[in-house]
C-alpha cells in the first residue's frame, strides 16, 4: 500500500511538474494573439487610431508573436493599408460572414486559426467565448451613457451597457484605461477589483516629435492660423463643453483667439449661438478634416490646450498637448487629473470665470508656461509607447 502511495504521489508531482513547466515555457513560445479589429480595419480617428497603434506597437516591441486582426470588412486608407503591411499583423476576414459575426460565429475562426488571447478592444468580446480555451481580455473606455445618459439614446445605452457588462463579467480580465473607469466598472458592474487592470492608453508617435520650423511655416500658411491661439480638440458635442471655452474666451486675453478642431453635432448650434451672442465670431477658427499629419504641427503652435469636457475615460488629447510642450488647461470631476498630472491646471466644467483666469495666468507669465511645458513633458512619459506596450504584454502573459 505505502509503495502504491509513493507512485500515485510520484505521478500527481510529475504532472504538476509538467503543467508546471508548460505553463513557464509557453511564455517563450510566439503567441497567436487575436483581436477585434472592426475600428482598426474602418475607423480614421478615435478608436480606430488607439487600436491600431496598440497592434502596431504590440507586433515593433514583441516581434516573435503573430496579431490577427479580425474585422467583418476593411476601409481602403493609406493609414489602414500600413497598418497591414507590418510582417507580423495579419487581417482575418470572416469565412461565413453575417451580421452577428463579431459576437458569435467568430469562434470558429479563432479555433480554427489557434488564437490563444483574443483582445476586445472597444467593450466586448465573442458570446460563449468563455466556453473555449481560449483566454479573453476587453478594454473598457469608460462607461459615461450610464454616468451621463442624458447625452445618449435610450435604445443605445441599454445595448452598450448589456454589451459591455456581459464581457466585463465573462472576460479573464479587464483593462481599464484608467483609474477612475477602473472605479465605474466597480461601482456599477459589481465586478471584483482584481480582475481588472489599469493600462493607460499613449498617443500617437507623431507628437512626440518637434515638426521643423519650414512645416510648422507651412501648416499656419495653410489653415490660416492665427499667431496667437487657444487650442480645443475633440468633438463638438454637449459633453465635451466647448460651449465654456467661448464663454472664458471673452475675458481672454484679447491677442489670443481660440482655435477648434473636431466634428460637428447638432450641439454646435448651441455653440454657434454663445458666439454671436458674445461678439466672439472674429476670436475663432473652426477646422474641420485635418489630415492627421498635420495635427501635431497646430498643437505644438498653440499657446494653451483647453479642455473642459465634463467627463472621460481618459483623455487622450491632454497627451497629445504635454507631448507637444503645450501648457494644459483641464475640467475637474473626471480622470483627467490622471491624464494631465500635477503640474496643469484643473477648473470646475461650469465655472467660465476660473477657464479665462487660468489661460491668462498662463499666457501672461512666461516663467509659468516654461515650467508647465518641461513638468508636462517630463510627466507625460509615463504614458510612452515602450512603457505602456510592455505593461500590456506582461498582462496577457498573467493569464
Amino acid at each position: 500500500m505505502k509503495a502504491e502511495s509513493e507512485t500515485q504521489t510520484q505521478k500527481a508531482e510529475s504532472t504538476e511538474l509538467e503543467q508546471s513547466s508548460f505553463s513557464l515555457s509557453a511564455l517563450s513560445f510566439p503567441l497567436k494573439i487575436g483581436y477585434d479589429g472592426k475600428r482598426a480595419a474602418n475607423n480614421l480617428t478615435g478608436l480606430g487610431n488607439y487600436s491600431r497603434s496598440l497592434i502596431e506597437h504590440l507586433a515593433h516591441q514583441f516581434p516573435q508573436h503573430q496579431y490577427l486582426v479580425y474585422a467583418p470588412k476593411v476601409k481602403s486608407a493609406k493609414q489602414i493599408d500600413a497598418f497591414f503591411e507590418k510582417d507580423n499583423i495579419e487581417l482575418k476576414l470572416p469565412q461565413n460572414g453575417s451580421f452577428l459575426w463579431r459576437s458569435l460565429n467568430i469562434l470558429k475562426d479563432l479555433v480554427r486559426d489557434e488564437v490563444q488571447i483574443y483582445h476586445g478592444l472597444s467593450h466586448e468580446i465573442p458570446f460563449a467565448i468563455e466556453h473555449t480555451r481560449i483566454k479573453a481580455i476587453v478594454t473598457i473606455h469608460d462607461l459615461i451613457f450610464l454616468r451621463f445618459p442624458q447625452y445618449y439614446k435610450f435604445i443605445d445605452r441599454k445595448l452598450y451597457e448589456w454589451k459591455s457588462k456581459s464581457a466585463c463579467k465573462r472576460a479573464s480580465k479587464i483593462i481599464a484605461i484608467s483609474e477612475k473607469t477602473k472605479e465605474d466598472i466597480i461601482d456599477l458592474y459589481g465586478i471584483n477589483p482584481e480582475k481588472i487592470e489599469v493600462i493607460y492608453q499613449s498617443c500617437d508617435d507623431s507628437f512626440k516629435t518637434p515638426f521643423p520650423k519650414e512645416t510648422l511655416s507651412r501648416i499656419r500658411a495653410t489653415y490660416k492660423l492665427p499667431e496667437k491661439y487657444i487650442l480645443n480638440v475633440g468633438t463638438i458635442e454637449e459633453r465635451k463643453n466647448l460651449k465654456l471655452a467661448v464663454q472664458a474666451l471673452k475675458e481672454v486675453n484679447k491677442d489670443y483667439k481660440l482655435v477648434v478642431i473636431g466634428k460637428q453635432t447638432a450641439y454646435f448650434k448651441t455653440v454657434e449661438k454663445e458666439i454671436e451672442k458674445l461678439g466672439l465670431k472674429n476670436r475663432i477658427l473652426f477646422l474641420k478634416n485635418i489630415p492627421f499629419a498635420d495635427l501635431p504641427g497646430i498643437y505644438q503652435m498653440a499657446g494653451v490646450f483647453v479642455y473642459p469636457s465634463f467627463y472621460e475615460g481618459f483623455g487622450i488629447p491632454i497627451i497629445e498637448a504635454l507631448y507637444s510642450s503645450v501648457p494644459v488647461v483641464a475640467a475637474t470631476g473626471s480622470c483627467l487629473e490622471e491624464a494631465g498630472g500635477p503640474d496643469s491646471l484643473y477648473i470646475s466644467p461650469t465655472d467660465a470665470n476660473a477657464l479665462a483666469k487660468a489661460i491668462n495666468q498662463i499666457v501672461e507669465n512666461p516663467q509659468l508656461q516654461k515650467e508647465m511645458k518641461e513638468k508636462g513633458l517630463e510627466f507625460v512619459q509615463k504614458f510612452n509607447s515602450p512603457v505602456v506596450t510592455q505593461q500590456l504584454m506582461d498582462c496577457y502573459l498573467t493569464l
